[in-house]
């Protein structure tokens, strides 16, 4: 469990998880994200401290006319450097100490426990409470420390660092999500909790569209009514157009970023989602891909990795169904279920037996036995497939192999008879010790489910069946390895017909009249 847990991937989430695969040191990793996190908090906020000061101190936004305005400006300047100075390691205290609380799982190497996880969910979306209220405190602050030089300066200034703060905190709430999510991806390896509440893709879209477009055109709306009611003097031109450029530049600037964010939270899920199916598409059943969030992404990435667990488990039971079922009925039980009705098709039926199998199984030990037939069958089974027909059943020391059904062949007697002169020279050519018998015979049957009480095989029945098996008793009597019946030998081509050889007067076990023989020749 741990092991998957640990399982390698990139904070890009470039790679697949993998059970069982070794990883990085839960600790290093652990220490990584941490420096990561801290990083994050403390670049955003000293440059949102800098973006305050920018716009208070050097004239970038306008401003109501107020006496000493220069020493003004300067006194908002330097209580922003000390904001910051107390601010900043404040909030990175708080922020680190929020999200190291989930993170005792790692240190420790074990699965995170169900409330680690909730914590570990919810620690961006807290980040975003905490930077948020601590610029909610700052804005507080300057506007009373302005309030004693004009009541407007200071609602402006107070406005200013509100709007400053949304997009100080939204940005570190995007940052800090991608930054955790390879430890999310490995604290839901074991499933998302219930009841978590997470944004989802609208709401990031959204987020996004606040902070390229809300704030900085809702700074130029602020100040363009500013300007129609306080009359022509209200604000300078020149003024205005810094304001412009100051704002639009950052809009374009922060936008940029949040889009950017934005659109890797969605697409970076998608695109693990899309190189994973072009690996099932390649048979790779085994893949997985992380999942780092309880959103509809992540629900995304579950339904895929259910999927391939579902893909995975089918491809298992195809396959040991095609080791106990021949592949041609598994594939059409697969594609049709199990209600095969029965229908009358033309076919070869072969049954091979070895001949004096009970003194065989006398002589040796039972494993021997087995393992004898086992490779017997080993070369069988494969010339009969090579040959289009399928193994209908095995009969203790022989089987019975069709061809013809399920699926239809037109030159069924020439294909079973080719497969019963390949399976005579491979028999011959081994060191067995066994000696087998072969015979054929064509007609009609009825080929489908043969059972009940939920228990089902698929079969042929009919007479061509059970004169298969007598034809085949027959070679003992003729001293035969290929025997074929007269139905068989009129279904082959000509020139292959007019090589068997007559073996007349046989009577078969259960038929009153004898029945014409044809015996296939060895090669010279």
């Amino acid at each position: 469990m741990w092991t998957s847990l640990t399982a390698p991937v990139r904070i890009g989430i470039r790679e697949f998880a993998r059970p069982g695969e070794t990883s990085i040191s839960p600790v290093y990793l652990r220490r990584l994200t941490e420096l990561l996190l801290s990083g994050t908090l403390i670049l955003t906020n000293v440059v949102g401290a800098a973006v305050v000061v920018a716009l208070l101190v050097l004239h970038l936004i306008p401003l109501p006319p107020f006496p000493n305005e220069g020493t003004v400006r300067l006194q908002n300047g330097v209580l922003a450097g000390i904001f910051v100075l107390a601010a900043v390691p404040v909030g990175w205290l708080l922020g680190y100490r929020m999200i190291a609380r989930s993170l005792g799982w790692l240190r420790e190497r074990r699965p995170p426990r169900e409330a680690e996880t909730r914590a570990l969910l919810s620690g961006p979306r807290r980040l975003f409470g905490l930077q948020l209220g601590l610029w909610l405190g700052a804005a507080a602050l300057f506007g009373l420390f302005d309030l004693r030089f004009s009541g407007t300066l200071g609602l402006r200034v107070a406005v200013v660092v509100c709007l400053t703060g949304f997009v100080t905190a939204a940005l570190a709430y995007l940052s800090a999500e991608r930054v955790l999510r390879s430890l999310t991806a490995r604290a839901l390896v074991t499933g998302v909790p219930g009841g978590v509440v997470v944004p989802g893709v609208v709401t990031r879209i959204l987020l996004a569209w606040g902070l390229g477009t809300v704030v900085p055109v809702g700074g130029l709306l602020s100040i363009g009514i500013y300007a129609l009611a306080g009359g022509r003097r209200a604000v300078a031109q020149s003024a205005l157009a810094i304001s412009t450029i100051a704002l639009t530049g950052t809009g374009i600037l922060v936008g940029l970023v949040a889009v950017l964010l934005a659109v890797r939270t969605i697409s970076e899920p998608i695109n693990s989602v899309r190189r994973g199916l072009a690996r099932v598409q390649r048979g790779d059943f085994g893949v997985r891909v992380p999942v780092y969030d309880a959103s509809d992404l992540g629900q995304l990435q579950q339904g895929f990795n259910a999927m391939t667990e579902g893909l995975a488990e089918r491809e298992r039971i195809r396959e040991a169904f095609g080791t106990y079922v021949d592949p041609d009925v598994a594939e059409k039980i697969i594609a049709a279920g199990t209600d095969l009705a029965g229908e009358a098709v033309e076919v070869t039926c072969m049954f091979l037996d070895v001949r004096n199998f009970t003194g065989f199984a006398e002589r040796q030990p039972a494993a021997e036995v087995v393992a004898t037939l086992n490779r017997l069958f080993d070369r069988v089974v494969p010339l009969i497939h090579e040959h289009d027909g399928r193994i209908d059943a095995f009969v203790g020391d022989g089987l019975l192999a069709v061809f013809g059904a399920p699926r239809r062949l037109e030159n069924h007697a020439a294909a079973a008879l080719a497969a019963a002169e390949a399976i005579r020279a491979a028999v011959a050519g081994a060191d067995f010790g066994l000696e087998i018998g072969i015979g054929l015979n064509s007609g009609p049957v009825l080929a489908g489910n043969v059972g009940g009480g939920g228990r089902f095989e698929f079969s042929v029945i009919g007479d061509t069946v059970n004169v298969a098996a007598r034809v085949e008793a027959a070679t003992r009597e003729t001293g035969d390895t290929i025997l074929v019946s007269e139905s068989t030998r009129l279904a082959l081509p000509g020139p292959v017909a007019e090589r068997l050889l007559a073996r007349e007067g046989i009577a078969l076990k259960g038929k009153r009249a004898p029945v014409a023989l044809y015996a296939v020749p060895a090669p010279a």
